[in-house]
C-alpha cells in the first residue's frame, strides 16, 4: 500500500490549525502550494509546542526537537521521518533551514510567560516569527527583496497576534508589553506602516514569490479596526464578516495584489 501523501497530511494540519492561511494558500497556484503547506504546517508545530504543558522543561524540549530537526534538513543528511519533517526537507535549502531555526528560537520566549520589555522587544519577536515565516516562504518561491516580504511579514503577524490577545490571556500570558488602547493603536499603525512600504516595494517581489503574502489578505482591515477601537482587541471583536474576508482573498488572489 502506497504512503499518504505528504503534502495532503500537511494540509489537513493548516486547514485544522490555521484556517485563514489555508485558505490563501489553496487560493495560491498549484505548486506553489507544495513548498507552503509543509511550511505552514511546520509553523503549528512549533507554535503549539510552548503551550502542550505547564511545564517549561517539556516544552523546550519538543522546540529542541524540532531544531535538530532543522539541522538534520540544513546538514543534507538523512531526517527524522515524522508527517511534516520529510516534506519540509525536500522544500528547504540549507539557508531555509537555519532561518527556521531562529523562528523557533524566538518561541522560546512563549515558554517563560513573561511579558515582553517593551515595545521593540515585541516586534522583534513578531519579526523573527512572523516575518521570518513569510520571508522563508517567498524565497522558496521565486525571487523577492527580503526587506519588503519581512514588512509585509510583520503586518500580517501583528493582525493575527492582536486577534490572538483575548486566548493568551486566557492562558496566563501578558500579550503586550502594554495593553493601554494608545498602545494599542500604535502597535496597529506600525503594521499599517510596515504593510504600506511593504505594497511600496511590490515591485521587488516576483509573481511566484508574491503567493506566500496572500495569507496577510486581511491585515490592512483588521488593523485599522484596531487603530479605530483599540478596545476591540481585548474584547476579542477584532474581526471581519466572512463574507467580507473571502471577497478579499478573490480580489487578491486574482489580481495578485497582496
Amino acid at each position: 500500500m502506497p504512503d499518504a501523501d505528504p503534502i495532503a497530511a500537511c494540509a489537513g494540519i493548516v486547514q485544522l490549525g490555521d484556517p485563514e492561511r489555508f485558505r490563501a494558500t489553496m487560493a495560491a497556484p498549484p505548486p506553489a502550494r507544495r513548498a507552503l503547506f509543509p511550511l505552514y504546517a511546520f509553523n503549528i508545530e512549533v507554535a503549539r509546542a510552548p503551550w502542550v504543558s505547564a511545564e517549561p522543561m517539556i516544552a523546550e524540549m519538543r522546540l529542541q526537537w524540532w531544531r535538530d530537526a532543522l539541522e538534520e534538513i540544513a546538514a543534507g543528511g538523512p531526517v527524522r521521518r515524522h508527517e511534516v519533517t520529510v516534506p519540509l526537507a525536500a522544500m528547504l535549502d540549507p539557508e531555509g533551514a537555519r532561518l527556521l531555526d531562529a523562528l523557533v528560537a524566538a518561541r522560546r520566549s512563549d515558554t517563560e510567560r513573561a511579558p515582553f520589555d517593551d515595545e521593540a522587544a515585541f516586534l522583534a519577536y513578531v519579526d523573527a516569527t512572523a516575518g521570518t515565516l513569510a520571508w522563508v516562504a517567498a524565497r522558496a518561491l521565486g525571487p523577492a527583496d527580503e526587506a519588503v516580504v519581512r514588512d509585509a511579514g510583520v503586518a500580517a503577524g501583528l493582525a493575527n497576534y492582536l486577534r490572538a490577545v483575548p486566548e493568551l490571556e486566557a492562558r496566563g500570558r501578558a500579550p503586550l508589553p502594554d495593553g493601554r488602547p494608545e498602545t494599542v493603536a500604535r502597535l496597529a499603525r506600525e503594521g499599517l506602516a510596515r504593510l504600506a512600504r511593504a505594497r511600496a516595494g511590490r515591485a521587488r517581489v516576483s509573481t511566484a514569490a508574491g503567493a506566500a503574502l496572500l495569507g496577510g489578505w486581511q491585515a490592512g482591515p483588521l488593523l485599522r479596526q484596531a487603530v479605530a477601537d483599540p478596545g476591540a482587541v481585548a474584547a476579542g471583536r477584532l474581526a471581519r464578516s466572512p463574507f467580507r474576508a473571502r471577497l478579499g482573498l478573490i480580489a487578491r488572489a486574482a489580481t495578485g495584489l497582496w
